[in-house]
Formats: structure tokens, sequence, C-alpha cells
């Protein structure tokens, strides 16, 4: 009954960040985020022939420990510690390159637009890299 109690006061929100920053590593793999990020500094510091190949290397193993860790906060979040793991070879947020900041996506639910009658945004925001915004307001 103890164990229940204290299970319950303890709160729910070092869960909720450890699962929501799993959820954000698990879907590395799909954004592309380092990748992207370890090609740009590395042509940026060793010259671009250097950077489109070991930067990519390098930005592929670092998106699979990212995935990796995802998986693990995944499926351990209901058990403490909830801080972020492997801090010392990864951010504990995504990263991006440092040309590209993302921004909200204008749509409706963020900013509705009463005058117009629509809200701008991206073109193609499903699509990896695609920065292209229209009626960008924020």
């Amino acid at each position: 009954m103890v164990a229940l109690a204290a299970a319950l006061s303890a709160g729910c929100a070092g869960p909720e960040h450890k699962f929501g920053r799993g959820v954000g590593n698990v879907f590395e793999i799909v954004r592309h985020g380092e990748a992207r990020r370890n090609v740009e500094q590395t042509a940026l510091i060793y010259g671009p022939e250097v950077g489109y190949t070991t930067g990519f290397v390098t930005g592929l193993n670092r998106t699979l420990a990212r995935t990796g860790v995802g998986i693990y906060e995944v499926v351990t979040f209901p058990f403490p510690p909830y801080g972020p793991v492997a801090t010392d070879y990864l951010a504990p947020n995504p990263v991006y390159p440092d040309n590209y900041r993302p921004a909200l996506v204008e749509d409706s639910l963020f900013a509705t637009d009463t005058n117009l009658g629509f809200s701008g945004g991206d073109v193609f925001p499903w699509l990896p890299g695609c920065r292209f915004r229209i009626f960008d307001t924020h």
C-alpha cells in the first residue's frame, strides 16, 4: 500500500519527458538531423570533399546511436532514472544543422487568420529538408 502511494505521489512529469524524448529520438532515423548536421559541420571544418564522405558516415553513426537511445527510453520510460542518457556522446534533444531551425508549422490550429480565411505554412512539411514556407508570420 505504501509503495502504491509513493508511486502515485511521485507525479508523471519524469516519465512523460522520458517517453517524449525517446519518441523524438526514435524518429531520428527518419528526420536525419544528426546526419545533416555532421555533413555541414565536417564540411565547414575540413572541406566539402571530406564533409560529404566522413561527415555522412559520422552522422549515420550518430543517427543510429540516437535511435538506439530512443528505443531504450521508450521501453524504459516508466522506470527511473528519468534524465537523459548518453549525454557524453549525444545532446539530450535532437540537433539540427546551424543553417536550419525548425519553426512552428503555419496551420490553422496554431495561427488562425480570420481576415483571409486561411493560414500559410510549409508547402511539404512531411518532406525532410523542405524549407519553403508561404505566409510565414512567426
